[in-house]
């Protein structure tokens, strides 16, 4: 029998290159106690924006995921409506806003784009976002590099510039009132466990939940141990 929860819906945010199949089997496996949608973010090139249009789109109240460049966002949708959002999940993402050295990164992955050399996740980028244990899974990997082929070059220079103007949210992360979990992969080589801990400390009552063996796309490398995380924080 179907039973979903009338608490509330769940909003599912993705990061860089992403698009809902980064969330493919939480959507699947959840979809029995919540409403889920997927937000948009790749007609914005702003993280307020992202997160104006996820409000404008999302119902009266709803719990909030997002992983990477989508706990970005969810942290901006806490700051513009904190009324709206009933619990918070944080996954492989951080607080911090980019520094000089990673704007000019991007800076320089924006002007490659425009010249017509974006090649989205290629095989040589995969170690950085999957653990080493899954680079063999030809599967997993061919459904990365293929996301990130659906979202394209456009989106990218969008989803950049987005990053790299982002504010600080630290400083807001101690007003967060709402049941959180922060989630992340031990050997995330993109978002390290320090920066997770640093949300989980600062954020009231958040609980820290590491997944050993794992890289930058929990949701994706270990689905069923995301999915029960997430399915105990929607239930409690």
């Amino acid at each position: 029998m179907k039973i979903v929860s009338h608490e509330s819906s769940l909003v599912l945010v993705p990061g860089l290159l992403c698009d809902e199949d980064l969330w493919f089997d939480q959507i699947k496996s959840l979809s029995n106690i919540t409403k889920i949608s997927v937000a948009d973010t790749l007609s914005d090139d702003s993280i307020i924006e992202m997160a104006a249009r996820l409000l404008a789109n999302a119902p009266a109240e709803f719990a909030l995921a997002g992983l990477s460049m989508g706990g970005y966002v969810a942290l901006e949708v806490i700051r513009q409506a904190p009324e709206r959002v009933t619990r918070l999940a944080l996954l492989s993402t951080n607080a911090e806003q980019d520094d000089a050295e990673k704007r000019r990164i991007r800076r320089g992955l924006i002007a490659l784009a425009k010249k017509g050399k974006f090649k989205g996740v290629s095989p040589r980028l995969l170690p950085m976002l999957l653990h080493e244990s899954r680079l063999n899974d030809a599967v997993l990997c061919d459904r990365v590099v293929k996301m990130a082929a659906r979202v394209g070059k456009d989106c990218f220079v969008r989803q950049q510039k987005a990053i790299m103007s982002r504010s600080d949210s630290r400083k807001n992360l101690h007003s967060i009132k709402v049941p959180t979990i922060v989630i992340c992969g031990r050997e995330d080589l993109l978002t390290n466990l320090r920066q997770h801990e640093e949300l989980a400390k600062i954020i009231p009552g958040a609980e820290l939940k590491v997944i050993d063996h794992c890289g930058h796309l929990p949701t994706m490398e270990h689905p069923d141990e995301v999915t029960s995380l997430l399915r105990s924080w929607m239930l409690r």
